[in-house]
């Protein structure tokens, strides 16, 4: 099962800190196996932004949910939609 992580914060006007790129850092690498790959942009006038976005392959939509519920400890202040992903017949 894949399941699409939408990760919605609301717009600030500093970057995160050392410590918090180092943090959302090692939980992306745990998550990914050590498979990442980063892209920058675009970005949105929005009050809410997309803060980033992660395509998760799991057992159970309940393991997919532990994984956002990691993520946003992490990251303290937003929300993530969840969505499950189907492959074209």
């Amino acid at each position: 099962m894949r399941f699409l992580s939408i990760f919605k914060s609301p717009e600030k006007n500093t970057p995160p800190s050392p410590q918090e790129m180092a943090r959302m850092g090692k939980l992306v690498e745990d998550v990914s196996d050590g498979k990442l790959k980063v892209t920058d942009g675009p970005f949105s006038e929005a009050k809410e932004v997309v803060g980033g976005f992660a395509i998760f392959q799991v057992n159970s939509k309940e393991e997919a949910l532990e994984h956002v519920k990691q993520f946003l400890q992490v990251v303290g202040v937003g929300e993530c939609e969840l969505r499950q992903l189907y492959d074209a017949g």
